[in-house]
C-alpha cells in the first residue's frame, strides 16, 4: 500500500530543482542533465538556459517556467523602446536547447564562456530553477541549519 502524495503546485506541473551533481562536458561540448532533474521536468524535448543576472553561472528553466515568463512579457508594451531593449537583452541571453535521447544539451560557447565553464559542470538546485556552474566555482553546500532556518524564515516558509 503506497501513501498518497498530496498535490502541490510543484507536483501539478512545474519542475522542482533540488540537490546537486557534477558532470563533464563531452568532446562535442554536450553535458547530461541530472536524471532526477529530467524526471522532474517530465522528460522534456527541450529546456531553456539563460545567463544568471547576479552570478557567473547559468539558469536552467523548465518549459513551464519559461511559458510563465513569456506570459508576463506578452503583457508589456512592445511599442515602448525601453521595453523592447529589455526584451532583446533577455532574448539574446536565453537559449532553447533540445535534449538528445541521452538527456544531453549543447550550451553555446558564448554562454559557457560567460559562466567560465570549460570542463566539469556543477548542477545546483535552486528550487524553481537549476543553476549551471563551472564545477570549480560552484558554491559549497555544507548542511548549515542556521542558514537554512534563516532562508526559510525570510521566505515565510
Amino acid at each position: 500500500m503506497s501513501a498518497e502524495v498530496p498535490e502541490t503546485e510543484a507536483l501539478q506541473g512545474e519542475a522542482v530543482f533540488t540537490g546537486s551533481a557534477v558532470h563533464a562536458l563531452d568532446p562535442k561540448r554536450r553535458v547530461t542533465i541530472p536524471s532526477g532533474w529530467r524526471d522532474a521536468l517530465g522528460r522534456p524535448k527541450y529546456v531553456f538556459v539563460m545567463a544568471d543576472p547576479h552570478e557567473k553561472c547559468l539558469r536552467l528553466l523548465s518549459v513551464e517556467r519559461m511559458q510563465g515568463i513569456q506570459a508576463k512579457l506578452r503583457a508589456k508594451r512592445f511599442a515602448d523602446p525601453a521595453v523592447a531593449q529589455r526584451l532583446r537583452v533577455i532574448g539574446q541571453n536565453t537559449e532553447q536547447l533540445p535534449l538528445d535521447v541521452q538527456g544531453r544539451i549543447r550550451i553555446s560557447d558564448r554562454l559557457l564562456s560567460f559562466a567560465g565553464i570549460e570542463g566539469k559542470i556543477a548542477f545546483v538546485g535552486a528550487v524553481t530553477y537549476g543553476e549551471v556552474w563551472a564545477a570549480e566555482r560552484a558554491p559549497e553546500a555544507p548542511v548549515d541549519q542556521a542558514a537554512l532556518g534563516e532562508a526559510l524564515a525570510a521566505l515565510d516558509f
